[in-house]
């Protein structure tokens, strides 16, 4: 059982779009498992699915964004590519599609650590694009906007080589292993689903600094009860 080329086409268009929104434009947080997982799902024909991938994946990497020089797993394309394996595969199923799921997001998570090699790449290309617009622009050439373009190029193309690898190497396993594993994973599903966001949350307060949150609460709870006293 393979996936048709129009869902790959289509899982490709939203993980080009949904990845240039984590870093590179846009900038309208679709980037999101929360979000990426429904809409490319809704582009599928199943939002549900999709939607149910977003809700295990959207805690785990909350607190590891893509700031600066920071390079986290990519979740973005980790959801794309379970939501597409999740639609695609339904029939290795055999309609246990909340088990089902849950055994592509698992088989899915690993491969997201190579958005990090491919986002690496990406950012080296463009660190060279820097050089050469400095260099145009020394000798007063117009190819600065040509080389903003390709760096926004770079950064799709490691999106889409990150959602291949997710689909290309879940692809096979799903379908050898997805019958061995599906009958122990079911009667457990709704137990795992609920260690996905318990995971997630443990994962995120542990990158809290508990003092200076509870300082960071207080002055802005006080500064609201003045603004209200002063209105």
């Amino acid at each position: 059982m393979l996936i048709s080329w129009t869902h790959l086409l289509i899982g490709g268009g939203a993980a080009v779009i949904t990845g240039l929104d984590r870093t590179a434009a846009l900038q309208f947080m679709i980037c999101r498992p929360l979000v990426a997982g429904p809409l490319t799902g809704l582009m599928l024909g199943d939002w549900l699915v999709g939607m149910q991938v977003g809700m295990l994946l959207e805690l785990l990497w909350l607190g590891r964004l893509p700031v600066g020089a920071a390079i986290p797993p990519d979740d973005t394309q980790v959801a794309v590519g379970s939501t597409v394996l999740a639609v695609s595969l339904a029939e290795i199923g055999d309609g246990n599609s909340l088990a089902f799921v849950i055994l592509c997001v698992l088989i899915a998570m690993p491969l997201g650590k190579a958005g990090q090699f491919f986002d690496h790449l990406a950012r080296a290309r463009n660190g060279r694009l820097l050089m050469r617009i400095e260099h145009t622009l020394d000798n007063k050439e117009g190819c600065s906007e040509y080389c903003h373009l390709l760096g926004l190029f770079n950064f799709g193309v490691a999106s889409l080589a990150t959602y291949v690898l997710i689909v290309g190497c879940g692809t096979p396993v799903l379908r050898y292993l997805g019958p061995l594993l599906l009958p122990s994973l079911t009667p457990a599903a709704d137990w795992v689903k609920i260690l996905f966001p318990i995971i997630g949350t443990a994962a995120i307060l542990g990158m809290v600094n508990v003092n200076r949150s509870i300082t960071l609460f207080s002055a802005a709870y006080a500064m609201a009860l003045l603004l209200l006293w002063l209105a």
